[in-house]
């Protein structure tokens, strides 16, 4: 068959389509309406999920980093606090639910597990920042939390190796903090030998941890400084001697102390035959 001739036909097949499309159209309404539908259900879900995916997740990011920066912000009045004589450190707790709230909420694994670092912080932060030392019961309990969170962030960031490093090393900080100084130990040394952790923050942190570990292993106890008493803040120094300085006039200053005494009365050099001068006496005429 001639390449025109098969060119003829094919206009002429697509000439009858056209012309029946009307008629096939009416026949397969339900049909065409069904599969229209189903296009564009598709089409919203697939627009829906990219939204959810770009807007929410950073809706979420900005949240985590409000509740952050409410930690840190905390951490500043507690400080303000001390400064003034009260304890507030009990506001770091609040910091140390939000974040344990939004771990639970969230699907992104990273993002769970920072939020859960960051709690841990917080209730380390709250025991370190009390004005007066902590009780053993309340150490162990709020330490333990503070495991428990780096340990389920360190589950959650395993394809994450800087968040993952520094749950780690979190959970090295508590059990210095219990006092199991070779279990912190082993942990530093895991982190500092794991290629995988190479470049992070807490490899330089373990491995400086380690050089100084012997410096933290003796307890110290700081004494509280002595709250100052209203009357001593509103005391005035103690008087001591007074200095009583006698005033010269400036033309004075310079001149021989004979300059300075009554006039008739200067002073006269001693000798044997020494007669004291005596202002002659006024003249009075008759």
């Amino acid at each position: 068959m001639k390449a025109d001739h098969r060119h003829e036909l094919k206009t002429n097949e697509l000439a009858e389509w056209i012309a029946n499309l009307p008629q096939w159209a009416k026949e397969n309404q339900t049909t065409i309406i069904g599969v229209t539908a189903v296009i564009v259900a598709a089409a919203g879900i697939y627009f829906w999920r990219f939204y959810r995916k770009d807007v929410v997740s950073a809706e979420r990011q900005l949240r985590l980093t409000g509740i952050s920066n409410q930690l840190a912000i905390g951490k500043m009045q507690v400080l303000q606090a001390q400064s003034e004589g009260r304890d507030l450190s009990f506001i770091l707790l609040q910091p140390a639910e939000n974040l344990k709230a939004f771990a639970q909420e969230a699907r992104d694994d990273q993002m769970a597990a920072f939020a859960l670092i960051k709690r841990a912080e917080a209730l380390r932060s709250e025991l370190h920042y009390r004005r007066g030392p902590a009780s053993e019961q309340d150490l162990v309990v709020q330490i333990n939390q503070a495991k428990a969170s780096y340990a389920e962030a360190l589950e959650r960031a395993a394809s994450n190796p800087s968040l993952k490093a520094a749950a780690k090393f979190g959970l090295g900080l508590c059990e210095e903090e219990l006092g199991n100084f070779d279990q912190a130990r082993q942990i530093y040394q895991d982190i500092a030998s794991n290629p995988d952790f190479e470049g992070t923050v807490a490899t330089a942190s373990a491995k400086y941890r380690l050089s100084t570990m012997a410096d933290y292993r003796t307890k110290v106890v700081f004494k509280p400084a002595p709250e100052p008493q209203a009357a001593d803040v509103f005391k005035l120094p103690a008087e001591g001697p007074r200095e009583v300085r006698t005033r010269t006039r400036p033309a004075e200053a310079n001149l021989p102390a004979e300059a300075n005494l009554p006039i008739g009365i200067q002073p006269v050099p001693e000798g044997p035959n020494t007669v004291p001068l005596v202002p002659d006496k006024p003249t009075v005429k008759p």
